[in-house]
């Protein structure tokens, strides 16, 4: 075939040398530049404990897990981080639940997610932040949800009962978490005096498996909101340990039916952080169960030292002792926060307490 040109004449077919033909096959070809597809998360509906343990073994920041109802048996680990801009949700109805009917295999000396050992936790978060958990149960389980390592995570609307030891606790340095919206109750059905309904960091003997900051857990500034926590939670129904700080208490309602004594367990809250803010809570307490006082403070030494049990505001809650409770805010030793004493406003209130509202001057 010729080509003609445009002014008639005919021009001769080009002669496609071996050089000419390798520099075209090393050309780049020609046309308009693609851009660049970007990556859509794409959610993620389970209906099995295989399925379950899948997504959280896969999952991405930005993306949903939606439990479908039914029970899910098996032990459950996230170990994928999310983002601030895009935590990772794990969703379901009430009706969607989660057991785990372990602990099996040989524990490790600090608990870590481990070939061939099954925690017995009904959902762990390990090195997991910005996590939501939203809406479903957890139940029949060694503990409830922990959280280790995994700041920034929002559990909403869960229902965790019937768990062997405490119901949620936020564990090394699990800071900025909230919990809100929820219910606890029957927890430490096999060990009532560590049957917390939620526990904020770790006591100073366990630092050196939960402490990985400055030698402490400071599982700092959880916000702990409108839930219900009882009946028979068989310790605190939240324990605020040592070490801890910043915290928000607000809102909820304790009922301290089936408080067992043991371990000390005979108050709605334990403090043992500091500058914690308790208030618009309301506590009641019916027979059975031991019971002393609604709020408590402590103050165990540390090393490093932290200003233990002090520094913590009450305000704005009401308290029915059952007429077996001596004071709704009991502070110990006070003269262990001379420097940042604890507060209690008289906007705080109580009915059948055997002593009255509180040990200390009331600050208006």
């Amino acid at each position: 075939m010729r080509h003609r040109s445009s002014g008639g004449h005919v021009s001769p077919r080009p002669v496609l040398t071996a050089a000419t033909a390798a520099a075209l096959l090393l050309a780049p070809a020609a046309g308009p530049a693609l851009a660049t597809p970007t990556a859509r998360t794409a959610d993620v509906d389970v209906s099995t404990a295989a399925q379950l343990k899948a997504a959280l073994a896969a999952a991405v920041p930005g993306q949903t897990i939606r439990l479908a109802p039914g029970e899910y048996h098996g032990s459950f680990t996230a170990q994928r981080a999310g983002t601030a801009a895009q935590p990772v949700t794990l969703t379901g109805p009430r009706t969607a639940v989660l057991v785990n009917d372990g602990p099996s295999g040989s524990a490790p000396s600090c608990p870590a997610p481990t070939s061939g050992w099954d925690s017995g936790y009904g959902l762990w978060l390990h090195d997991a932040p910005y996590w939501n958990l939203t809406g479903f149960t957890v139940k029949d389980s060694k503990k409830g949800v922990v959280l280790d390592a995994s700041p920034h995570a929002v559990i909403d609307g869960l229902y965790v009962h019937h768990v062997e030891e405490e119901g949620v606790h936020f564990r090394r340095s699990s800071a900025d978490g909230v919990l809100r919206n929820s219910v606890v109750e029957y927890t430490g059905r096999v060990q009532p005096g560590y049957g917390e309904g939620v526990y904020l960091g770790s006591a100073n003997s366990n630092w050196g498996c939960h402490g990985n900051s400055g030698g402490a857990d400071r599982s700092d500034r959880v916000l702990v909101e409108n839930n219900r926590i009882g009946p028979y939670v068989t310790a605190e129904g939240i324990d605020v340990k040592e070490g801890t700080s910043g915290g928000v208490i607000r809102g909820n309602t304790f009922d301290g039916r089936g408080i067992s004594g043991e371990n000390s367990a005979d108050s709605w809250v334990d403090v043992k952080g500091s500058g914690y803010l308790v208030e618009d809570n309301r506590g009641a307490f019916a027979a059975p169960g031991t019971f002393a006082n609604g709020y408590e403070t402590h103050h165990p030494a540390t090393t490093p030292s932290f200003p233990n049990g002090c520094g913590n505001t009450w305000r704005g809650n009401s308290s029915d002792l059952g007429g077996v409770g001596a004071y709704a805010i009991r502070i110990t030793s006070v003269s262990a926060c001379t420097g940042r004493p604890n507060v209690v406003h008289a906007s705080n209130t109580v009915t059948r307490a055997t002593a009255g509202l509180t040990n200390v001057p009331v600050t208006p």
